[in-house]
């Protein structure tokens, strides 16, 4: 296939424009970092759990080495564990059912609602067994799952629920954000996150006062308030200081970067609509972060390469991770998207230019 030249390449995300925007504050406290050789559990730990506990309305947050850590220390504290069942999605990314299993729960898939790709409560009651002990729903592409709804199913019996909130940071439901809508949840600071380090790490939030102790002795081998003296079977699970220097500068953007990020899905809904796609819908009461702007497309795989040949990067999320745990024709919502999802360039920095070279190229294709 011949090269089509491009008139702009629209890259899938930019962490060096983002890097540039921040240069001089991280570089001063790197630095510093560097020259006093406070590495660990120092002042931007603490600074940084507090800032993130005020940004979304929670009592508790700690800092984890990441937002994998997160779900399976969150999992862990909650007492969850081998003979337990834990029902959540097929459709996500493979952490979410790798601390199900790395902490000896068996975890149970229902179907997803195919407009926002996230669990159907409609379906979650059939799934309850007498070994079912909680229910982890995804926040997926920047908003959340329908927690009145999961609440409700989780209230009437007696279950636990566990937000996997990785992509959710700064994501509201109502007047509240994630973390808020359960006993406890977990957020990813991976690099390609909204709010991303410059590499691994993740933030455990909770308003339940045992449980943040629990998951605070966990995650350094389940050390108690007196140093080498050990309350559980714990993790190693630190985040950099250097990390959490990183993070708190970013913070301090993430608002204004959302708000540009909201703007920019705007602009795609409105260049798309009509494309022969199936555009991504924000539930009522919820603000979307637009972590993901993820179409349906049919002939996806062609349409990818096409954009490839324009320069356009696209990402396909998600292959379901252990489908073999479910019965083949059993998650027939799930098994379709998996087929069709692919998520376009979102970022704060993209221009006007290539938000147009985007939706022309769609609907060329299409």
């Amino acid at each position: 296939m011949t090269k089509y030249n491009s008139p702009v390449r629209v890259p899938f995300l930019d962490l060096r424009r983002q890097y540039a925007e921040l240069e001089a504050a991280i570089d001063a406290d790197v630095k510093e970092i560097l020259s006093t050789g406070a590495y660990v559990m120092g002042k931007h730990n603490k600074g940084l759990e507090e800032e993130v506990a005020r940004y979304h309305g929670v009592r508790h947050a700690i800092a984890v080495n990441s937002g994998t850590d997160a779900l399976r220390i969150g999992l862990d504290a909650l007492g969850i564990g081998a003979g337990d069942e834990v029902i959540t999605v097929a459709f996500t990314f493979v952490a979410t059912v790798e601390a199900i299993v790395q902490v000896g729960a068996k975890p149970v898939f229902v179907d997803i609602r195919r407009e926002d790709q996230m669990i159907d409560p409609a379906l979650i009651e059939a799934a309850i067994t007498p070994n079912t002990k909680a229910i982890m729903p995804v926040h997926l592409w920047g908003q959340m799952a329908d927690m009145a709804a999961i609440n409700a199913i989780a209230s009437k019996h007696n279950l636990l629920v566990i937000e996997d909130a990785a992509q959710a940071i700064g994501s509201t439901q109502g007047d509240k954000g994630a973390g808020n809508f359960s006993q406890v949840a977990g957020i990813s600071f991976y690099v390609t996150k909204n709010l991303g380090a410059a590499g691994d790490g993740g933030m455990i939030v909770t308003n339940d006062d045992t449980v943040a102790d629990t998951c605070r002795s966990m995650r350094i081998h389940g050390m108690g308030k007196e140093r080498y003296y050990y309350d559980h079977i714990g993790y190693t699970s630190r985040l950099s200081e250097l990390q959490a220097a990183i993070l708190r500068h970013k913070l301090t953007q993430l608002d204004e970067w959302t708000a540009m990020r909201q703007a920019i899905a705007a602009k795609l809904i409105a260049g798309l609509e009509g494309s022969g796609v199936s555009l991504p819908v924000t539930r009522a009461g919820n603000n979307h972060t637009w972590h993901q702007f993820t179409i349906l497309a049919p002939r996806r795989d062609e349409l990818q390469a096409f954009l490839k040949e324009r320069e356009i990067d696209s990402m396909i999320y998600y292959h379901a991770p252990y489908k073999h745990l479910a019965a083949e024709g059993s998650l027939p919502v799930t098994e379709q998207p998996s087929l069709e999802v692919l998520s376009l360039p979102v970022h704060q920095y993209l221009r006007d230019d290539e938000v147009a070279w985007v939706c022309e190229s769609v609907k060329s294709f299409l």
